[in-house]
């Protein structure tokens, strides 16, 4: 027991004395310039490299905010000299201008990590080098290039004048023209340098210039580069910056800069630092030297300036931005696509005017009852002997006229006919009216097809990101040993097949829109887009689609309320109604040819003659009758007409036999289409609340399984099957809602109706209906 109490004072006594012999390590930071955006990283970096440290040393970081520069080349090297001169153990530097003041040091007095972005084409970094190899410099950089970025960009825009925006400071502190100079003239271009200290300086000196590119601008604030974006895209220009990737998502079209995991880049930093304080020198570290750059392109301000992405770049680019969003002349929301349908579309017009010749044959029948008058004047010449000798009644000259009246005054055939045009004028507008109802349930269908095919892009987009990560993760593993190279050339191909996935996605899309111009009668390219479809919002607020569900889904009601929609239906069927008028059409000819064929025709004719003039051999000076009339009343009756009445009867009665039949087969077609389109709104009921559950349960699955599979835990078979998951679940919870409404309109397509065009009063009387139904069907 004694030796259990000394040996614990022992250790006790050892604590204390290697606390009280801790050593203190100052650390001098060197920033260029301080932002609500840099403070915190500063933070997070603070944090990391104590703890790293942990019980090494004490860490007291120095004021920062002393050695701040503010850009000013002069204050960087005073303020280095003061880390130099003063309490500083160690110094970090960060920043443009501080890299490129530390990193032309010929020697290090302090301990010295440079760390940041270095561009390669000014300050030259031996790539194959593991180590500084220079006496207490280290550093942890990734690399830029005007190079490389240049060409990047000139795949994706083939400018001519490209404007390169760089800090006022930064061409008095290196030979930037000079690299410039040789770069863009190797792309057949040529450039404006616009060194600047405020947007305003960039946005007043962009003339002349086709695209912009960024070399400058890392401590521009969020909402600076978001000024900056707006004001590239309203003037149309391209833009590709150096700066963080952060910068495109606010609205830069383009960067070649990778996502930085900053953990894993402080985590180095608090490393080396761990290093230097257990006595390592710094030229002996491990330098970190990101080459492995990535295109990153705003999907949406690429289209806004009027870049085409090619298809071959999908693969390799990072895409960020909102596929939802769509550079549009017109926004649609289903109503008004409705409606445009209804007044512009071709396919109706060529139907309205089917229905405008029907009327004119209402007419032409009418006319049968109209009075036929007619003139007409006469010039003779006889042979001079004949008339000689005809004693003044044929003279050899004569012109004369007559006027003729015929006025129907009854004929069955004419009466049958003016009420057999009428009602196949009347059938002529019920097909109009299907053919309106088609019209809408196409455009309808149309619409929903391109935010189905708009979700299934984005969907697509995202889960191309998802292989990306995917494959990233298999080519750690693999390079950790984790892994066989089996994992990498799987997600290779994944990635193939995911990427051709997405371009028939945008293909698609595209074609949903040609479509949807089409019924809409707009020119085939014209650039639409449609409105968010969602239930009890927008458009479908005040509509009641929620309401239609909650009676099909409640089993008390459902068999009732489908009787009732059966019975609605064939009220409101256009297709039946013109069945119901060719009937009647076709019992006014059956009537005609039966007893009808007896009734007579009665007719008035009338007519005037005169004789204006005679001349020549036998003409009489002043002829005793020059002019005269006669009216005649006639009546006929048809007794037997070559056995036609009786064929035409028997044509109309096999004509009323097949339209008997065709609406019975149109009756019994509704009952069955009603009861399948209740079913399919059941069915997407059910599909909108367990997508919910599937996609949100499908996407926790898919993190748990890639976090297992990059610590080995599982195979990349279960990876995948996650992955596809995740996929099916996001098309199912992004459909659900479309198909449901679309489900909808194809039930009320059979009723004869849709909710969307009635009015509030006539959808209330529509529930009105139903109830007096229940009361009087129990």
């Amino acid at each position: 027991m004694k030796r259990a109490y000394l040996f614990l004072i022992v250790v006790l006594l050892n604590g204390i004395l290697l606390a009280q012999n801790k050593p203190t390590y100052h650390i001098g930071l060197l920033i260029d310039n301080l932002s609500s955006e840099v403070e915190p990283i500063i933070l997070e970096m603070q944090n990391e490299i104590k703890a790293v440290v942990g019980e090494d040393a004490t860490i007291v970081f120095l004021p920062y905010n002393k050695t701040t520069n503010n850009f000013d080349v002069q204050k960087v090297r005073a303020n280095y000299n003061s880390l130099i001169e003063g309490k500083a153990d160690i110094i970090l530097a960060f920043g443009t201008i501080s890299n490129v003041i530390v990193g032309q040091q010929e020697e290090h007095v302090k301990p010295t990590i440079l760390f940041g972005a270095v561009n390669s084409d000014v300050i030259k970094i031996d790539k194959t080098r593991t180590t500084s190899g220079i006496h207490n410099f280290n550093f942890l950089v990734t690399s830029q290039s005007y190079s490389r970025d240049l060409k990047t960009f000139k795949e994706i825009v083939d400018f001519k004048n490209v404007a390169v925006l760089v800090e006022d400071f930064l061409p008095d502190l290196v030979s930037i023209e000079a690299t410039l100079d040789k770069e863009v003239a190797a792309l057949n271009a040529s450039y404006k340098l616009i060194p600047f200290q405020n947007i305003d300086d960039i946005k007043s000196n962009l003339q002349g210039v086709d695209a912009v590119y960024m070399a400058g601008g890392f401590f521009l604030n969020d909402s600076e580069i978001e000024d900056l974006s707006n004001f590239f895209i309203e003037n149309n220009l391209p833009s590709f910056t150096a700066t963080h990737v952060d910068d495109v998502a606010k609205g830069l079209m383009a960067t070649n800069q990778s996502e930085e995991n900053l953990s894993r880049f402080f985590r180095r930093i608090a490393l080396n630092v761990e290093a230097i304080v257990n006595g390592v020198d710094a030229s002996e570290l491990s330098v970190y030297i990101d080459y492995n750059n990535k295109l990153t392109i705003n999907y949406n301000t690429a289209e806004q300036v009027g870049v085409p992405i090619r298809y071959s770049l999908i693969a390799t680019t990072n895409f960020v931005g909102d596929y939802k969003k769509v550079v549009a002349e017109k926004k649609y929301n289903l109503l008004e696509v409705i409606n445009q349908t209804v007044n512009n579309n071709l396919s109706l017009q060529s139907e309205k005017q089917k229905v405008a010749l029907k009327e004119q044959d209402v007419k032409d029948a009418k006319s049968n009852y109209l009075p036929e008058l007619s003139a007409s004047a006469t010039g003779t010449y006889l042979d001079p002997d004949l008339a000689e000798i005809s004693g003044g009644q044929n003279p050899e000259y004569r012109t004369s006229g007559n006027i003729s009246l015929t006025q129907t005054l009854y004929s069955e055939a004419a009466t049958a006919n003016i009420k057999i045009q009428s009602h196949l004028q009347k059938a002529e507008q019920e097909n109009y009216n299907a053919a309106e109802l088609d019209a809408v349930l196409n455009a309808s269908t149309a619409y929903f097809n391109t935010l189905i095919l708009k979700a299934n892009t984005l969907i697509q987009s995202e889960n191309l990101e998802v292989t990306k990560r995917n494959l990233e993760i298999a080519q750690q593993n693999y390079d950790a040993g984790e892994a066989g190279k089996m994992d990498v050339l799987r997600f290779r191909s994944e990635l193939a097949q995911n990427t051709q996935a997405f371009v028939e996605a945008v293909n698609q899309l595209d074609q949903a829109r040609f479509a949807l111009n089409a019924v809409l009668n707009n020119p085939i390219n014209f650039k639409l887009d449609v409105d968010e479809a969602e239930l009890s919002k927008g458009i479908f607020e005040n509509y009641n689609y929620e309401q239609l569900g909650e009676l099909i889904d409640d089993p008390s009601l459902r068999k009732q309320f489908v009787n009732f929609l059966v019975q609605e239906a064939k009220q409101n069927s256009p297709e039946i109604a013109a069945l119901d008028y060719n009937l009647k059409a076709t019992e006014r000819t059956l009537k005609l040819n039966s007893s009808g064929r007896f009734v007579p025709t009665l007719a008035l004719q009338g007519q005037y003659n005169r004789d204006f003039n005679q001349w020549g051999k036998g003409s009489i000076p002043e002829p005793a009758l020059d002019d005269n009339y006669n009216l005649a009343l006639n009546l006929s009756i048809p007794i037997f007409k070559q056995n036609k009445q009786n064929i035409n009867k028997q044509i109309a009665e096999i004509q009323k036999e097949q339209l008997d039949i065709n609406k019975d087969n149109f009756e019994l077609n509704i009952e069955r289409n009603i009861n399948e389109a209740v079913l399919d709104i059941i069915n997407q009921i059910a599909n909108i609340e367990l997508s919910k559950i599937s996609e949100r349960t499908a996407k926790e699955s898919l993190d748990l399984v890639q976090v297992s599979y990059s610590n080995g835990a599982v195979p990349i078979v279960q990876l995948i099957d996650a992955q596809r998951n995740y996929l099916q679940a996001q098309q199912s919870k992004a459909n659900a809602t479309y198909n449901y409404l679309l489900s909808s309109m194809q039930l009320e397509r059979y009723l004869g109706q849709f909710f969307l065009l009635n009015t509030e009063a006539e959808n209330q009387d529509f529930i009105r209906r139903f109830n007096a139904f229940l009361l009087t069907n129990n």
